[in-house]
């Protein structure tokens, strides 16, 4: 077991684009153990913030057991991360809520704050990519959770992008405006009004060329994804984007 050895240094944990616990000797370790770091995440990120009632989290991590036996997995769990990452990461309340301290930052907590102040190009380059990708916990609950905070991360992610585009077309930086648009179509693959927007958007930029190929490449995913074609809509702009 390794014990944290310096409790003064603030525990890291990334979670979007790739997965990283850092800045406490053996935190990595948690990783090993997929349920447990499971657990971590979810009181560091779950809405609202705050103290979690052990009575749902054993629901959500540990629904085979009946009541005795979840409760004495999730005493056992939080035990193996405080030896883990250090004993001040989780803290309670009274004998049946529990949470994360401030000894551990989080880049998802920090990302939908900086989304909220709209600071949305700060807010983007937390942004590394999908929530918790590739990662599985054998915790069903656990893993529904994880695929709705997914979904709602990238559309906070392409509304950001969105928004800076929006920004910098009103400030007449096309270049900076484009840039911007075509992340957002790339975080909201299957959205054809904004695709739409994005391809007005180049137009107007003079880039008939960068449309097209964000339309083809959109074009691509949809009948990938949803085994269908864009819309009579969609395709009529790009039929006048190319003869103009």
């Amino acid at each position: 077991m390794f014990v944290n050895s310096d409790p003064g240094r603030r525990l890291t944990l990334r979670l979007l684009g790739s997965l990283e616990l850092s800045g406490r000797a053996g935190a990595e370790a948690l990783l090993a153990q997929p349920k447990r770091a499971a657990l971590l995440f979810y009181l560091a990120i779950a809405r609202p913030a705050g103290h979690h009632r052990r009575d749902s989290l054993v629901t959500m991590f540990w629904p085979e057991h009946d009541q005795e036996h979840a409760r004495s997995a999730l005493r056992k769990a939080v035990y193996a991360i405080r030896q883990t990452v250090g004993d001040d990461v989780i803290v309670g309340r009274g004998d049946e809520e529990i949470a994360v301290s401030n000894a551990l930052w989080c880049d998802v907590s920090e990302f939908h704050a900086e989304a909220s102040r709209e600071r949305f190009a700060a807010a983007l380059e937390l942004y590394r990519g999908d929530l918790l990708r590739g990662f599985f916990a054998d915790a069903p609950g656990f893993e529904r959770w994880v695929d709705d905070e997914r979904s709602h991360c990238r559309e906070i992610a392409g509304t950001c992008a969105w928004s800076l585009a929006e920004r910098y077309t009103k400030s007449a930086d096309l270049t900076s405006a484009t840039r911007w648009a075509r992340r957002a179509v790339n975080l909201a693959p299957t959205d054809e009004r904004r695709l739409r927007k994005a391809l007005a958007l180049l137009q107007q930029a003079g880039d008939r060329a960068g449309a097209i190929r964000l339309f083809e490449d959109f074009a691509r995913r949809l009948r990938a994804e949803l085994d269908v074609d864009p819309s009579a809509e969609t395709k009529a702009l790009v039929r006048q984007i190319r003869e103009r």
